[in-house]
């Protein structure tokens, strides 16, 4: 039987009480090239005895309409400035959308990877296509289940927001919902201050790829982007406990994070399952929250983009043949990098050159198992599942609920090495 979701209602939130009418000026790094899209949760929830589907979904909307008192700016409107020097948001009380629809498939649908790289689309059905023309920069979808679980599908305009303010965003959302306290208590409180990362210099006139190989490219010498255009890609979803990282950590001999360890092999298994030459440059692109690694640090509650792209490069030779330590030391210097002077000139070389990533022979990996998704509970328990709503080429580090040192690794591969990759990822010693 095929999967069915039935929208019941679609509205728009507006903010419960007034809100500022103006019109703010997000960021260099709000306004990169390379965050104009919408990142999406879905979160999976239990069935359980006696829910007021009707209560809940009211509590939910009714919350919704309170969290966007503080954080006004996600029932805003994302544009261009008229300048072009970067963007902007309207903030005239436009509103979030909700929807609530009901499904004929049950929570067991969401165990491991999906089949298909869309398949759970419908349960986040507003699919923004261009973050600019006029679309709420926040969508929330509630789903309910036919064995009584739901789901809760968000969708953020990454202008607006990080990872960070998402998973700040969500639980004090969730608060809100149960009651915990009001739009006035929220703990953080939501900060603005988008000048803080404000470009201090002139334009520059040098190549900061040679210092930043993140937007730097390489020689497609293998037809790496044309591949990803002929062949289908096939989601996986593998988790890795405890156990399993720690012994990712003594195959190094050395004192490595979970993080480096476990980005590591992933990038390995997934040169290596490519088949690609030996001489072709690939790159392991990862976001590094910056808020405590600058000086002064940057105030709690802020929850605009504040990372930077970390970036690992070597040969596909090299990272075959050198192992796992020396890939993890890789991964280890790119962090090391991110201070005050690289911030400065990632800001700058956003602002005023444009710089973005090139997807030749890069995997582009991000972090969701520290954003506390695994706690956002609006009165149907904790979720049992965080999972991407679609799968991509980009890999993401998403929380497994039931254990806080598991991770579950999700990527789609192309077609062609999926299978390889598998053998990679689950056999260390390979």
């Amino acid at each position: 039987m095929s999967t069915s979701v039935l929208e019941k209602q679609a509205v728009l939130i507006v903010p419960s009480d007034s809100t500022p009418n103006h019109i703010l000026q997000l960021s260099a790094l709000d306004s990169q090239l390379f965050v104009r899209f919408t990142f999406e949760y879905l979160l999976v929830y239990k069935p359980s005895n006696g829910v007021d589907r009707a209560s809940i979904t009211n509590n939910v909307k009714s919350a919704l309409g309170r969290a966007l008192v503080p954080y006004y700016p996600l029932a805003g409107r994302v544009r261009s400035r008229a300048d072009g020097s970067g963007l902007e948001v309207v903030c005239r009380a436009q509103g979030a959308l909700f929807i609530e629809a009901v499904s004929n498939c049950t929570g067991s649908e969401f165990n491991g990877a999906p089949k298909r790289i869309s398949q759970w689309r419908k349960f986040l059905s507003f699919d923004v296509a261009d973050v600019l023309d006029g679309a709420p920069p926040l969508v929330v979808q509630l789903t309910w289940l036919s064995d009584g679980g739901a789901t809760l599908a968000v969708g953020f305009n990454h202008c607006l927001c990080d990872g960070v303010g998402s998973g700040e965003f969500l639980n004090s959302f969730a608060e809100l919902a149960l009651g915990k306290r009001g739009y006035d208590e929220l703990e953080p409180t939501p900060i603005w201050r988008r000048h803080l990362l404000d470009p201090v210099s002139f334009e520059s006139t040098h190549d900061n790829s040679l210092s930043h190989p993140e937007f730097g490219s390489v020689a497609d010498v293998c037809g790496f982007s044309s591949r990803y255009d002929r062949e289908r890609l096939v989601p996986t979803s593998i988790v890795f406990d405890k156990n399993m990282v720690s012994e990712l950590k003594k195959i190094t001999k050395s004192t490595f994070t979970s993080f480096e360890v476990l980005s590591a092999h992933v990038w390995r298994s997934w040169a290596r399952a490519m088949n690609l030459p030996s001489n072709q440059i690939v790159k392991l692109i990862f976001s590094v929250n910056i808020r405590q690694r600058v000086n002064p640090s940057f105030p709690s509650g802020y929850y605009g983009n504040a990372f930077v792209l970390g970036c690992a490069e070597t040969s596909v030779g090299d990272l075959t043949e050198n192992g796992l330590r020396y890939a993890a030391e890789l991964v280890k210097r790119a962090k090391e990098r991110v201070g005050n002077g690289y911030l400065r000139e990632v800001v700058d070389s956003v602002s005023w050159n444009q710089e973005t990533v090139d997807s030749v022979g890069s995997l582009i990996m991000t972090q969701w198992s520290r954003l506390g998704l695994e706690s956002v509970e609006f009165g149907i328990g904790k979720p049992v599942r965080v999972s991407p709503v679609c799968s991509d080429k980009y890999c993401i580090l998403c929380p497994v609920p039931s254990s806080i040192t598991t991770v579950k690794v999700n990527l789609a591969v192309l077609s062609s090495a999926v299978d390889q990759y598998l053998y990679f990822l689950r056999n260390f010693y390979a």
